[in-house]
């Protein structure tokens, strides 16, 4: 693959990561229930709790892949 090539796919990849946590909880129909509970939990607050430390890895991978993407450019 070339380095363009890369530089493009990263660029989804990042994308996607910023998204995913923003779909996963604009979409509120998805969860919008009781069930199925979590340790008497309901699934509409231990759903959005789960997306915490989702969050947080989503943000860490996309920052890892932009410090990756600007160690490639200074590169020589």
């Amino acid at each position: 693959m070339t380095s363009s090539g890369q530089h493009r796919l990263r660029r989804v990849a990042i994308a996607v990561l910023l998204l995913a946590p923003a779909a996963g909880l604009l979409w509120v129909p998805l969860y919008a229930g009781a069930d199925p509970r979590l340790a008497g939990t309901p699934f509409f607050y231990w759903y959005q709790l789960a997306w915490v430390p989702g969050c947080a890895l989503c943000l860490l991978a996309a920052y890892a892949l932009t410090r990756h993407d600007r160690d490639d450019r200074h590169d020589p």
